[in-house]
């Protein structure tokens, strides 16, 4: 099996004359003939595809694939023959024990099948004598086997869901070491296509007019050729797989894919089909025969095809069963669906691939007693915002149905709906299906994926890492995106592509673009909304010149894969964030407050043209996709119709009317009653700047100049025109300020005939000077942390702290590995993270965690971790992100849970924040010391924001 740790060090090592980049195994194939290569294409031939007429059709299916994949890299068609006598260059492509030729090779001695016979879904590409032999240990490892060489000639399992251009070379030549891959790390991987109106069923209905098999073998295909095995279909609206076309159970079947139905879907009948068929209630109290004959016709219309059978029930449209649901009624429901199982399908029920999902209330069933028989696969799922709610013990491991995890990229439902772009960064994927895969949840892998279109990359990572959970480790995990950033689109801007789609993911990840509002960040606190909207404008930026630079034939699959999603939702963010402008500014009077307003209308306008942009895309082929609303939503469900953030016009008064907004205060100067205003203090620590906005409430433009008080005090611009807004920067000449200065000024005159006096407080202390203290350093009455950048990290036993680059919200995380050590009981060397800081407020001070909203994924106590201060006793906190419902909903909005205690600072001076190690599976990401500040204390504290004060100054970087 192939080890995700190398991918980065592979496309390093590639020569220049390999055909593309091997995402998940070394490349075999290159354009120029080497030492023993077999010649696939070479002076103007191709070779012969083999294969026997009685190996199974899904893998015949795949051999014409792969002639369509030869002539799109080459133009040169193979031929495919059944005839093992043929002659020339030859691929013979079989399964093992459905191929004669394979067979004959094997008994021969010939090819040695010894690390793959008997295995699940493996295969071996490698070269014996003059042929290429690629064999299979069952029918899928063939099919992964085949669609394997696809990908290292040139074609991506996206150049038809993405376009992604082909890689065409004159010749292709594949190396005699070849690929032998044992198969997968989890038997079952798969998506659920879902909430799939309007996009998905708008694009299907115009280009297959129904969810029917010419519509579901594109899926088929993609699904192969990522190496998985298993789909929920899709089923609003109402749809039902087998039943709307008889042809797509048949086809899944033929293809190789594994036919499965939700977890309110019992027995393989889709619950649209109850309005079609039933009688009666859906309510197994009172209408228990009819069900039994409901489920019973379902399984013997699966009978012929290789299915999972989802046990159990929900309510009516995949709704909670009824409060007084006992647990004895629903293991009664699981014993006759067995008994239909079993009489119908002719074998006993071990040998019937069953699953349970434990869905929302449905895993309180099983907290409260209920159980399955141990061979039925217990899924575990998530919170629906990717955070894993439960993992089997120690003892459920042993269970011989084995366990698995259903996992979302799309839901609708609390705290809102997020079904647009993908807002699921795979570093949050990897944390946590990594602790499913170390906890035995290796059976079923499924992620909802949605309409699928818009979430390529994370299916793709989620299927890959489903292959090889234990070789894809935190280092293959970073490396991935640039891999899959090169093979889409080569190497040359695979770092650029990689870190932009990192970028938007992380970044909508802040919170997703349904639940965002013009309040959400901070327009006077730590320039908040302007430092989101410069991280948003540099990938726009980014993206764009990125575009320019690609060949034409790369800009359809651009635009799909990074262009929209980071130009989409920056406009979001630009719509939410110019209201917010307009609402401030028009509190403070502000003549601005209209060019706000007309900012917000012309974001609001692009947001459609970039989804006509995407519909007009190749002649239409992806019209009606991207339909899902981003704006105007009141609650969780989708609204009735996008709307823009109300937005106010304002007449501006006659004349020029000055007026001053400071950073860190909500009011307009002058003001009656207001003292004259005082921005946050600058310090040498950080060499930190601080802003401040002269405005125009009238219509006639005005000009200033500033006057500071002193020459080490640097006000820029210092003088010139304001028709609506300027805004000034103050900094200082840090070389030049005298030490233990405190405060300074500066005052700024208009011909207007209005001046501004600015209070600037100054922290340059001679106690402590740059250098002298390899800490974080309190400033305005808090200090923040980067979870990152602690001063020790001490580890016991086999524990270890692994920072998590680019995780949650800000900097990064760090979390304690192996996630399934033993639990410690903090204190003395302890595993434990150490923070120094130098503090100058005394007393009893709020110290706030930010941890990942991650579950108590584990029966007990739940996770913890404790805090403590200098030597001080650690006090053991829970993070209980789930303690209520809306402690869960603020959580999972905000991207992380924030779990507050105190800590007494009984001198100024240096001290040491401790995090202490008490159970695996918490992810730290910042930490914020300070009480809470407002203006009227001059910003001494933490003043309102939505991510926190930016990191303190650390007083060791000079």
């Amino acid at each position: 099996m192939f080890s995700p740790r190398s991918l980065l060090f592979t496309l390093l090592a590639l020569a220049t004359a390999t055909v593309t980049s091997a995402l998940t195994h070394d490349a075999i194939v290159s354009a120029t003939a080497g030492p023993d290569t077999f010649p696939l294409v070479a002076k103007g031939k191709a070779a012969t595809l083999i294969i026997d007429d009685h190996d199974f059709k899904g893998v015949h299916h795949a051999v014409d694939d792969l002639r369509a994949d030869v002539e799109r890299v080459t133009s040169l068609a193979p031929s495919i023959s059944k005839n093992p006598l043929a002659g020339g260059w030859r691929v013979v492509i079989g399964t093992i024990g459905h191929s004669k030729m394979i067979d004959h090779l094997i008994e021969s001695r010939q090819l040695d099948v010894s690390k793959i016979g008997g295995l699940w879904e493996a295969f071996i590409i490698q070269k014996v004598g003059n042929d290429l032999v690629i064999a299979g240990s069952d029918m899928r490892g063939t099919i992964y086997g085949i669609y394997e060489l696809s990908e290292q000639i040139g074609v991506s399992p996206w150049y038809w869901w993405a376009d992604v251009p082909v890689k065409t070379s004159a010749e292709l030549h594949v190396a005699a070491q070849g690929i032998t891959d044992d198969g997968p790390g989890v038997q079952y991987r798969g998506i659920f296509i879902n909430d799939e109106a309007p996009a998905l069923t708008g694009w299907v209905g115009e280009k297959f007019g129904a969810f029917d098999h010419t519509f579901y073998v594109h899926v088929f295909e993609l699904l192969l050729r990522l190496r998985a095995n298993y789909i929920w279909p899709a089923m609003w609206q109402p749809r039902a797989f087998s039943d709307d076309d008889p042809l797509n159970p048949q086809l899944a079947n033929e293809y190789g894919i594994v036919i499965g139905t939700t977890h309110h879907e019992p027995l393989m009948r889709a619950h649209a089909e109850w309005d079609k068929y039933g009688e009666g209630p859906w309510d197994y109290t009172k209408n228990d025969a009819k069900l039994r004959e409901f489920w019973t016709g379902a399984v013997e219309r699966a009978k012929p095809y290789e299915s999972i059978y989802s046990l159990g029930m929900r309510g009516d449209g995949d709704s909670a069963m009824s409060a007084d649901t006992n647990t004895a009624l629903l293991e009664r429901v699981v014993a006759d669906q067995r008994t239909i199982l079993e009489e119908t399908l002719g074998r006993p029920n071990p040998q019937i691939p069953q699953l349970w999902a434990l869905y929302k209330e449905v895993q309180d069933y099983y907290e409260a007693g209920m159980r399955v028989p141990d061979d039925v696969i217990l899924l575990w799922c998530d919170d629906n915002w990717g955070n894993i709610r439960r993992l089997p013990t120690p003892e459920e491991m042993e269970r011989p149905g084995g366990a698995g995890v259903y996992y979302h990229f799309d839901y609708v439902g609390g705290p809102r709906n997020y079904k647009w772009l993908n807002v699921q960064p795979i570093s949050k994927v990897w944390e946590q299906m990594h602790l499913a895969w170390q906890h035995a949840a290796n059976r079923i892998w499924i992620v909802n994926v949605g309409d699928l279109k818009p979430m390529e990359f994370p299916i793709e990572f989620f299927l890959t890492m489903a292959w090889d959970p234990a070789g894809m480790d935190y280092e293959a995990m970073r490396a991935y995106t640039p891999a899959w950033a090169a093979r889409e689109f080569g190497s040359e801007h695979a770092d650029e592509i990689a870190a932009l789609i990192d970028g938007y993911t992380k970044l909508n990840r802040h919170r997703t673009p349904e639940m965002m509002a013009p309040d959400t960040y901070s327009l006077v606190n730590y320039d908040e909304a302007e430092r989101i909207l410069t991280q948003w404008r540099d990938l726009v930026a980014r993206a764009e010149a990125v575009n320019a630079a690609l060949p034409d034939d790369a800009r359809a699959a651009f635009f799909q894969l990074v262009l929209y999603p980071v130009k989409a939702s920056a406009t979001v963010r630009e719509v939410h964030i110019a209201a917010a402008k307009n609402s401030l500014y028009a509190e403070q009077g502000r003549a601005a407050a209209n060019t706000a307003a007309a900012h917000a209308h012309a974001m609001f306008d692009q947001d459609a043209a970039l989804v006509d942009e995407y519909h007009s895309l190749l002649d239409g082929k992806w019209n009606h996709t991207m339909a899902e609303a981003n704006f105007g939503y009141t609650y969780w469900q989708t609204p009735p119709a996008e709307v823009m953030p109300a937005v106010q016009k304002l007449r501006p008064n006659p004349g020029a009317r000055p007026g001053l907004a400071v950073e860190g205060s909500p009011f307009g100067f002058p003001r009656w009653g207001v003292p004259q205003p005082t921005v946050p203090a600058i310090d040498v620590y950080s060499a930190s700047t601080r802003w401040v906005e002269l405005f125009n409430r009238g219509d006639t433009a005005f000009d200033f100049t500033v006057r500071p008080d002193a020459a080490w005090l640097k006000v820029e611009p210092a003088g010139g025109p304001v028709e609506e807004m300027v805004r000034l920067t103050v900094a200082a000449d840090w070389a030049r300020v005298p030490e233990d200065t405190t405060e300074t000024g500066f005052t700024i005159n208009t011909t207007a005939g209005q001046s501004f006096r600015v209070t600037v407080p100054i922290v340059n202390p001679s106690d402590l000077r740059p250098g002298a203290f390899d800490g974080h350093i309190e400033v305005n009455g808090h200090i923040a942390i980067e979870a990152p950048n602690y001063s020790r990290a001490v580890s016991s036993g086999n524990t270890y702290w692994q920072v998590l680059e680019d995780f949650g919200r800000t900097l990064g995380g760090v979390a304690s590995y192996p996630v399934r050590a033993d639990h410690e009981k903090p204190g003395g060397q302890s595993s434990h993270l150490e923070y120094d800081i130098f503090a100058r407020t005394t007393g009893e001070i709020d110290l706030e965690i930010h941890t990942a909203p991650s579950l108590d994924y584990q029966s007990g106590d739940g996770l913890r971790f404790a805090v403590s201060i200098d030597d001080g006793q650690p006090e053991i906190l829970k993070v209980d992100t789930w303690k209520t419902l809306q402690t869960w909903e603020k959580a999972v909005g905000d991207g992380v849970t924030r779990v507050k205690t105190k800590v007494t600072i009984d001198h100024p001076g240096v001290h040491t924040i401790k995090l202490w190690r008490v159970t695996p599976g918490v992810v730290f990401e910042r930490l914020i010391l300070g009480n809470p500040a407002t203006w009227r204390n001059q910003g001494q504290g933490v003043l309102p924001s939505y991510l926190g004060p930016p990191e303190s100054p650390r007083g060791g970087i000079e």
